[in-house]
């Protein structure tokens, strides 16, 4: 097994709550999976377009190497449907592992049809011009974080996290970590301990009502 797909099928097992609490970089919120049960962990490629054009998209997708998840920036201008059903056929032609937008897409139906994972800020039906500047494969801000060549990013249900390519090794014992303390706090619930206890919270900031 080579080393990107031990990456990551760990990233995956992790999922990107676990992987956001031991060290990962949450996207905002407002990047969500566009079909339920859209999952990605593969390499950044990052893009910038110039707002409100999709030129670096389509060249991103010539270019990007099989795998590769793009994470695009649109800058300010998010409510048009940069990517759809033409690029997401091209983008599985070339074997593109998924996207990351933060901005909008369109023909979710069918992108759902091809089991293309997308994450977007999104939908939204008018389309993007091709015409302006942008860059791929260099840092970009999406979802209000840094993404450079060589991270990788994770989105799943919970949202999308990224992970630095220079801390991975770390990201992901430090998830392992988290992950075989929580299992052990499912066993202790079940056995009938509670949060509070575990957790050592103090509830006396709580008041309790007179029973009627």
């Amino acid at each position: 097994m080579s080393a990107d797909v031990e990456i990551t099928h760990a990233l995956q097992e992790l999922g990107a709550a676990t992987l956001g609490e031991s060290g990962a970089r949450a996207m905002r919120a407002r990047i969500r999976a566009v079909w339920p049960g859209a999952r990605i962990a593969a390499p950044a490629y990052p893009v910038r377009c110039t707002p409100g054009d999709n030129l670096g998209i389509h060249v991103a997708v010539a270019r990007a190497e099989a795998g590769d998840a793009l994470v695009v920036d649109v800058g300010d201008f998010r409510e048009l449907g940069y990517w759809g059903e033409v690029l997401t056929t091209g983008a599985q032609a070339r074997g593109i592992a998924g996207l990351i937008i933060d901005g909008g897409v369109r023909d979710v139906t069918e992108i759902q049809a091809h089991g293309f994972p997308v994450f977007s800020t999104m939908v939204a039906l008018r389309g993007a011009a091709k015409t302006r500047p942008g860059t791929v494969r260099a840092p970009i801000q999406c979802g209000g974080v840094l993404v450079e060549p060589g991270d990788w990013v994770v989105g799943d249900a919970d949202g999308v996290v990224v992970v630095p390519g220079a801390t991975i090794a770390d990201v992901i014992n430090a998830g392992r970590v988290r992950a075989a303390k929580e299992a052990a706090m499912f066993r202790a619930l079940w056995e009938g301990k509670t949060t509070v206890e575990l957790l050592g919270l103090d509830p006396s900031p709580i008041q309790e009502g007179d029973a009627p």
